[in-house]
């Protein structure tokens, strides 16, 4: 592939809800720009971009992937990105390393949660961005409201570009509001001038108006212009529409048919003419060497940078680096410094990823996107020079919440399964694997069930090994509410030496549940030697790792040894020790022991109109609502504290609740006495088990 400059490339991150077809519109640019010579299909698993086998079996996208489309001698590199929720750790590195959105919206579904966040993204991130209004050959498809909505939501800025002609259901031709000239689509890429419809004037007069009034504040000539009744030429409206996309004060809407092609390059021509390109961006670092700020904004001219957004680590092509140049231009026998590890990457061959192949390049210029192979690389590190070294802030990636429990189904498989999870919490930083050793259980963390599901899915497809999901275990924790005294007497005799342990002992509430146990003693007269009062407080010691209730940790005693007696031959330290225990367990079943269970601070973020369903559901999950506070653009924070098992499933039920738009997190508060009955059960479980 040719080098392209700075100037001359587009990084542009596809946006949207699930199933609003997105993969579909890459195969159409890629096929109206020449890249391919036929059109794949989702449904045929014959796509560029969803090329993984999980992608292909669901009929999703499940990881981004970058294609680059040359149009108009201008490099887009498309960043492809999955629409449903679970994957939204892809969604995040592409927005990072994309410098504009294309918010892609169904024709016939209409403006989704998706559309949604894919709008909230782009506002965190800053990009400027344009709609894209797909299925346009569907029946029932209809442009017209799907600009309504948006401009409900977004106000004045949404400017439709272009105004779709139908003719007996049929997507024939389009209106462009620019030129307010119809044109009728002849071939792939092709059309010819037509009579502008009277059934489309009156939607077209508002269009019309909206991109008018848009122009006329860009400057105050232009607004004296308007006001006298002149119009604009095209060149003027064209120039002013770059300015206001860049700054956000319009968002242009396009339309369009993926499956029949049609009017795909006016996209692409409205990409390569309104989008910036990695100069007009700026980018930050700070060199590590003289804690200054690095200014690379996609500058060639300066020192060499580059971020890493994603990994790809693949059994079967290996693993890849894809990155992105901040500044200079990157050649493939560069040797590059990774600030954070200390190490240096000598790299042996530069790539562009085309979906699943890797291309070789000689140079990548600033604001490229390319890849590395074999790199010691992660996702979020910095490869700079060494007499430059700079370091880039890290994408902010969301928090995994949801977990179960994992074990392998074939013995002797363990080495292999952490070594294919690690290779996959490589590639997607939401994934998590955690060794709870208190409760002998191994949790993956995903973003939600799907995700957990296809998770299992490639460790069995990819790597070849099967492991099975279960209801995590909850670390629940056993204490005591009242005073037990008690005396326990070791004794056992044997030829030769026997044992003797003989203590008295007092078991309270210690009042700090924080830590397990407060060892004291109060023996006077010498009952119970000295020398053996760290053999009683060992058999505290061990007795508190599991409790006498349900085998659970315990908190919050206080054991108080303040008599006993000792033979002078027999007595030992291990005797102490086992008498300690013994009195241990007598003296907690005695104090009215109880569970504890974890208790965790639960915010839950959701439009205003879900609250009365959210606040309902945490009655059920024996949550106490903490507080509700406006969060802004219609939406609630509600915080509750809620039992942490309570809490499986939540991620599932919110999506249910809230059509997906609710989002939720939560961190362990303390810990607090468990309900008799769920205490009931726990003891009759743990008894089973034993």
């Amino acid at each position: 592939m040719n080098v392209y400059t700075t100037d001359s490339i587009r990084n542009v991150v596809l946006l949207g809800h699930g199933g609003s077809g997105k993969t579909s519109l890459v195969e159409a640019m890629a096929y109206v720009s020449g890249l391919t010579g036929r059109l794949g299909k989702v449904t045929d698993g014959t796509t560029i971009s969803d090329y993984d086998k999980e992608e292909i079996k669901r009929k999703f996208s499940i990881n981004t992937s970058v294609v680059p489309i040359i149009w108009n001698n201008v490099k887009i590199n498309i960043l492809d990105t999955p629409g449903y929720f679970d994957f939204i750790g892809e969604v995040e590195e592409a927005v990072a390393a994309a410098d504009a959105a294309i918010i892609v919206v169904s024709g016939k579904a209409g403006v989704e949660v998706g559309t949604e966040k894919a709008w909230e993204l782009c506002e965190k991130y800053k990009l400027p961005r344009m709609f894209f209004v797909s299925e346009m050959d569907v029946d029932h498809a209809s442009f017209r409201e799907v600009v309504e909505k948006l401009t409900e939501l977004y106000g004045k800025k949404i400017a439709p570009f272009y105004q779709p002609i139908r003719e007996n259901e049929k997507f024939v031709g389009y209106v462009n509001v620019m030129k307010m000239a119809g044109r009728r689509f002849t071939d792939i890429g092709k059309r010819e001038d037509c009579e502008i419809p009277d059934y489309c004037r009156p939607n077209l007069d508002i269009y019309r108006e909206a991109m008018m009034d848009a122009v006329a504040e860009t400057s105050e000539e232009f607004m004296e212009r308007y006001f006298a009744g002149e119009e604009f030429s095209v060149g003027e409206i064209r120039a002013a529409m770059k300015t206001n996309v860049d700054d956000g004060t319009i968002i242009p809407v396009s339309m369009g048919s993926s499956v029949e092609l049609r009017n795909i390059h006016n996209l692409l021509n409205d990409i390569v003419e309104l989008l910036p390109s990695p100069d007009k961006v700026s980018c930050a670092g700070i060199n590590m060497k003289t804690n200054e700020i690095f200014q690379a904004d996609y500058n060639f001219a300066k020192a060499k940078s580059a971020y890493v957004f994603k990994t790809i680590a693949d059994p079967f092509i290996g693993k890849y680096s894809l990155i992105k140049v901040c500044s200079g231009v990157i050649k493939s026998d560069d040797t590059l410094y990774n600030a954070a590890a200390e190490t240096e990457e000598k790299l042996s061959k530069l790539y562009i990823m085309r979906g699943n192949k890797p291309e070789e390049v000689s140079e990548l210029h600033a604001g490229d996107i390319g890849a590395i192979g074999k790199a010691g690389c992660k996702t979020g590190d910095t490869l700079s020079t060494k007499a430059t070294p700079v370091m880039y802030g890290k994408t902010d990636i969301s928090k995994p919440y949801t977990y179960m429990a994992y074990k392998a189904k074939n013995k002797g498989d363990e080495d292999k399964i952490s070594q294919a999870l690690a290779k996959i919490m490589d590639e997607d930083l939401t994934v998590k694997s955690v060794n709870d050793s208190e409760n002998r259980q191994t949790l993956l963390y995903g973003m939600g069930d799907q995700h957990l599901s296809v998770i299992v899915s490639i460790l069995a497809e990819k790597y070849k090994v099967d492991v099975e999901l279960a209801k995590p275990k909850v670390a629940f924790r056993e204490t005591i509410r009242k005073k037990a005294d008690v005396e326990y007497k070791y004794k056992k005799q044997s030829g030769g030496h026997g044992q003797y342990g003989h203590v008295k002992m007092t078991f309270e509430p210690s009042g700090d549940l924080d830590t397990s146990y407060i060892f004291d003693q109060i023996v006077v007269g010498g009952a119970v030697p000295k020398n053996y009062f760290p053999a009683v407080e060992k058999g505290v010691q061990e007795s508190v790792q599991k409790g006498p209730l349900a085998g659970y940790p315990v908190v919050g005693v206080k054991a108080v040894l303040y008599d006993g007696s000792y033979h002078p031959v027999d007595s030992s330290e291990m005797a102490f020790k086992t008498a300690a225990i013994q009195a241990f367990k007598k003296g907690f079943m005695e104090a009215s022991p109880i569970l504890l269970e974890p208790i965790e601070t639960l915010t839950v973020l959701v439009p205003d109109k879900y609250t009365g369903d959210v606040m309902g559901d945490l009655n059920k999950r024996r949550g106490r609502v903490l507080g509700m506070n406006p969060a802004g653009a219609g939406k609630t924070e509600v915080v509750a504290d809620v039992p942490m098992m309570e809490l499986f499933g939540y991620s599932t039920d919110l999506r249910s609740m809230t059509g997906g738009s609710g989002t939720y997190s939560y961190e362990f508060a303390r810990y607090e006495q468990a309900p008799s009955d769920v205490q009931e059960k726990e003891v009759a479980a743990r008894a089973a088990e034993v």
